[in-house]
């Protein structure tokens, strides 16, 4: 089939994504991560100041108070027996992720959130908040000022929000003070594991890396491992890391459909084959009517007025009813085709594609969300 017949076809029945050709190729870097190398998640507990009458209350989130407080007695501030009622300080959460191979003195983002009852942190400065790791070990200092992309504003009788007023981010807003400590090339093995497991893609990994070194150093595992020995190479473990991540490899996907059904969005992998099956596709429509009628006792009676009810369904088709034969081993396209010469809407497509793989038609893994 023609290109430009299946683009037309697949905007017919938009939203729908089309795959990627066939000879689409990934380097090794997209589709694996190396052993060892992660992000560690940093978090820590601290106070933002300066909001315009937007902060905690003393009433529901006294430990907002607490922590003013001991922050302005480590300031040499005496405030033991005063009573604190602050509209512009919050207690928040910082949260981030320190880089793998950061070292000390570099930058990282941070985000923001509050756990009182503040209603906006716009315009506000997080004060020196210490940021830990799983292990309890101070790795990161955040401080700086909070940019808030939501939007809160308030009027007498009326209030309109967008966004998240109560969250925002502090960008570069962490320094690091201390490392994690990993020597990378000492080791003497590197285990790559992929993202998304497949036989597959994992034999392919280890025949491109063994062709590219000319010395078999790569092994599969299993199909999310791929094991490299680099026992009696010359080049550092980082060296020829760099030399293998960027080689091109074919990444092989499985035959897949995803149904969004919130948005109508309907994705289909390049693989997926329908047997022969025949689709019905027509519309009904059900008109029910309600049109009660009162009976009226005699003149001069005892009796009582008493609604009888009457009730008039009609059930028509509207438009024709279509059928569609589709052969043996349809494509893609040649399903896309078939379902717009239906007529039928995203949401009447996944329908059928539901029948279809219970029916046992269709050869592809449902994903339904």
């Amino acid at each position: 089939m023609k290109w430009s017949v299946w683009l037309v076809a697949a905007l017919a029945l938009s939203p729908l994504v089309l795959p990627m050709p066939a000879s689409a190729q990934a380097r090794i870097r997209d589709v694996v991560d190396v052993e060892g190398v992660r992000q560690n998640d940093l978090v820590g507990y601290g106070i933002v100041v300066g909001l315009n009458g937007t902060g905690d209350s003393v009433r529901n989130s006294p430990f907002t108070e607490d922590s003013l407080t001991h922050m302005l007695e480590r300031l040499g501030v005496n405030v033991q027996g005063e009573e604190i009622k602050p509209k512009n300080v919050a207690a928040v959460l910082v949260t981030a992720s320190l880089p793998p191979f950061a070292r000390t003195g570099s930058s990282i983002d941070v985000s923001v959130s509050s756990i009182g009852d503040a209603s906006n942190l716009e315009g506000g400065t997080l004060i020196l908040t210490p940021l830990k790791g799983a292990d309890n070990e101070v790795y990161a200092v955040a401080q700086g000022s909070i940019l808030v992309s939501g939007i809160d504003v308030k009027a007498q009788a009326s209030r309109e929000t967008r966004g998240t007023p109560t969250g925002g981010s502090v960008p570069n807003g962490a320094r690091i003070e201390r490392e994690v400590n990993y020597n990378f090339n000492q080791r003497d093995s590197l285990v790559l594991a992929l993202r998304n497991p497949d036989f597959t893609t994992a034999a392919r990994i280890e025949d491109t890396i063994n062709a590219s070194m000319k010395v078999p150093i790569a092994t599969v595992r299993d199909p999310g491992t791929v094991e490299l020995d680099l026992r009696g190479m010359s080049e550092s473990p980082s060296r020829l890391l760099a030399s293998i991540e960027n080689l091109p490899i074919q990444v092989a996907s499985p035959a897949r459909i995803v149904i969004d059904e919130k948005s109508g969005t309907i994705v289909l992998g390049e693989d997926v084959t329908i047997s022969k099956v025949a689709i019905a596709q027509g519309n009904i429509s059900i008109k029910v009517t309600e049109y009660p009628v009162a009976s009226q006792p005699n003149p001069f009676s005892d009796g009582e007025t008493i609604v009888l009810p009457r009730s008039d369904i009609q059930i028509t088709e509207t438009g024709s009813r279509n059928i569609a034969m589709l052969e043996p081993n349809v494509s893609l396209s040649q399903l896309i085709a078939g379902l717009n010469a239906l007529g039928v809407s995203p949401q009447e497509m996944a329908d059928i594609i539901r029948a279809m793989k219970t029916a046992g038609a269709i050869h592809a893994d449902l994903i339904i969300r």
